[in-house]
């Protein structure tokens, strides 16, 4: 008989790894819960140690194929297995526990044992059931399906939204009847994200609002986005722009906008604090339109969040502009949104577009938190490089040519 140990963090991972090392005729002899690593006894972590064997005569079968919509008959045997050892692991405790009194009662560690095996056997089964499905639903699918499926997997689409395209498409193809090839399933797709995105389509910043905050992490380029904003409504539209920062963190910031204030010849004012804003709005009295530029900051905590809301005091008609960068880490983005969103924030402005070619992002944050994306800035050309979000342009983005993905 071969016996093998190994020590995982949940014994799903474990069965995986038996099958492949001892095949499908190994049987799982003892599971328990270990401390591992730690240093003097403290910060060790929770892990599974769980024994296993096999017959030596046994044959050596690994079972590569996961199971279709149902678990296979070889997963079953696993999980009657382990079964079959939490029985047989109960009776032994029975054996090694001799009895106080005639009829005792199961102890509690005993008890907390047959639980974890059952917990453990339950997890199993749900995740097997999971891996059958998503197996089944991948035989399904056409190759121009899965072609478009790892398409948006590699913009960093989230899962959620994938699958409910794909559901979405596979009905699509039921009602008509047929399957679509390449061209004709990007264009129905385009047409599905066109319309989830049509809610949040053609926003822009309040014409109402007389003063507009940009808020965003450090190098997202929000002195050069409000650069050319103040371009557009100077040259375009005609308007009295004015200047306030308050990045009097970074090193040359209030420099760097002052360039972009004296090239533009629009007045320029610096606040340190809230106190100083009353004084930065009488001194821009005879603007039309003030264009706030606040400090980058480690947005992931909530502290500079809080901070920088603090500034955006104002009795004059306002709204605050999140800006994000899309060479960002997608989580990172979200993290940030997710922060700003609770101060009633849902208007975003992305830049560095010419710099990736991966766009997921931008639907995955408009979708989970309602955000409306007002332009997309790319390069440093000021007043140029930027332009007003269009969900069919960045559709196309997204999906890229059907004939080359």
């Amino acid at each position: 008989m071969r016996v093998k140990r190994y020590i995982v963090n949940a014994l799903p991972e474990a069965v995986s790894m038996i099958r492949t090392d001892l095949g499908k005729d190994a049987v799982i002899l003892e599971t328990k819960e270990i401390k591992v690593g730690g240093f003097m006894g403290m910060f060790r972590k929770k892990r599974m140690e769980v024994i296993a064997a096999v017959e030596s005569g046994a044959s050596k079968q690994g079972g590569t194929e996961l199971p279709q919509r149902k678990p296979s008959p070889e997963v079953n045997a696993v999980v009657e297995q382990i079964l079959q050892t939490a029985q047989r692991s109960s009776a032994a405790a029975a054996v090694m526990e001799p009895p106080a009194q005639p009829d005792p009662p199961v102890s509690d560690k005993r008890m907390e044992r047959e639980q974890f095996i059952i917990n453990e056997i339950r997890d199993l089964r749900e995740y097997m059931v999971k891996l059958s499905r998503q197996q089944s639903d991948l035989h399904a699918l056409s190759e121009p399906m899965l072609a478009l499926k790892e398409r948006l997997q590699e913009q960093e689409l989230d899962s959620e939204w994938i699958d409910k395209l794909i559901e979405a498409l596979s009905e699509s193809e039921k009602s008509a009847d047929r399957v679509y090839d390449r061209v004709e399933l990007w264009g129905e797709a385009k047409h599905m994200l066109e319309e989830w995105l049509q809610p949040y389509n053609n926003a822009e910043i309040s014409r109402d609002a007389r003063v507009v905050h940009f808020v965003g992490p450090t190098g997202v380029g929000k002195t050069t986005t409000i650069a050319k904003l103040a371009a557009e409504q100077t040259i375009k539209r005609g308007r009295n722009v004015g200047f306030i920062t308050s990045d009097t963190y970074r090193i040359a910031a209030v420099d760097q906008l002052r360039t972009y204030a004296n090239i533009l010849n629009v007045p320029l004012e610096v606040v340190f604090s809230p106190m100083d804003l009353p004084k930065a709005y009488k001194g821009l009295s005879d603007r039309d339109l003030i264009l706030m530029d606040t400090a980058g900051r480690n947005f992931r905590s909530e502290l500079h969040v809080s901070e920088v809301i603090s500034l955006l005091q104002s009795n004059e008609p306002n709204e605050t502009v999140l800006v994000l960068s899309l060479t960002g880490k997608t989580a990172d983005m979200a993290i940030i949104a997710e922060r700003f969103s609770k101060y009633g924030i849902q208007k975003v402005l992305f830049t560095k577009l010419d710099e990736t070619t991966v766009y997921g992002a931008i639907m995955n944050l408009i979708l989970k938190y309602g955000l409306h994306p007002t332009y997309l800035a790319s390069g440093q050309n000021v007043p140029d490089d930027i332009e007003r979000f269009k969900a069919g342009k960045y559709v196309e983005l997204l999906l890229g040519d059907a004939e080359h993905e």
